[in-house]
């Protein structure tokens, strides 16, 4: 195999651990984000149903007021019965104390549901802060096994870096630069084995005479579809 083919081979195999350890690095720290956003998620709901429990208590210290208002109005206009003259006014105070008693009564059930509501939230918001609590702690141990698990992963990767930097530091500087936009192009493989005639990178067969110079292995060749560097070598 050509040196220059070696040399690049050893780099790309030194690059794709170190993808490797980043994929690893941030699948930890993907999952950890995960759940951190699901507290956040579960605190905004909660916070939601503490302001409904606010407004709901709100309309219904207005509402009682509005009643004491209407219960202080029946007895008033129930006291002035005793005072009218005609029969006309006595109607007329009737219906004024009927409609009030019927407000009275409106507001008494929309108390009660608003209490019921109030009740239903507030057990649900106990349960929701319980949960909030118990993630929290779970969350807290999961971000230091977490920093564990990535430091790790990073001690790892700095050893890889420096076998990198000396790997292609004794690679050509124009062969290098076209090494790593490959890299970057085809999903992390500049550098491709070819089998029986046909790149692994996209799997195309090569033109024979391209194959055959390939296998005289003195030199450096693209896929001709791909453009990925290939090389030969019998696995």
């Amino acid at each position: 195999m050509n040196e220059l083919i070696e040399q690049l081979v050893a780099l790309q195999e030194i690059d794709l651990v170190i993808d490797k350890i980043d994929s690893e690095i941030k699948q930890e720290q993907d999952g950890l984000d995960g759940r951190i956003s699901s507290l956040v998620e579960r605190e905004g709901l909660i916070s939601e149903q503490e302001t409904q429990i606010e407004e709901l208590e709100k309309e219904r210290r207005t509402l009682e007021d509005e009643m004491t208002d209407k219960i202080a109005h029946v007895k008033e206009r129930q006291s002035k019965m005793m005072q009218v003259q005609t029969s006309r006014e006595q109607t007329a105070l009737l219906k004024e104390i009927e409609d009030a008693k019927k407000n009275v009564k409106e507001n008494e059930e929309k108390i009660v549901s608003i209490m019921e509501q109030v009740e239903k939230l507030t057990a649900e918001t106990t349960e929701e802060k319980n949960l909030l609590k118990a993630e929290k702690t779970l969350v807290d141990e999961e971000k230091e096994k977490v920093k564990t698990v990535i430091d790790e992963l990073s001690k790892g990767k700095k050893t890889k870096k420096n076998r990198r930097e000396k790997q292609a530091g004794a690679v050509n500087g124009s062969m290098i630069q076209k090494y790593e936009i490959l890299r970057e192009r085809r999903n992390g493989l500049a550098i491709v084995n070819v089998l029986d005639g046909v790149c692994q990178g996209c799997f195309m067969n090569l033109p024979p005479q391209k194959y055959n110079m390939l296998l005289r292995g003195d030199q450096v060749l693209e896929c001709p579809s791909c453009q990925r560097l290939i090389y030969h070598q019998e696995i």
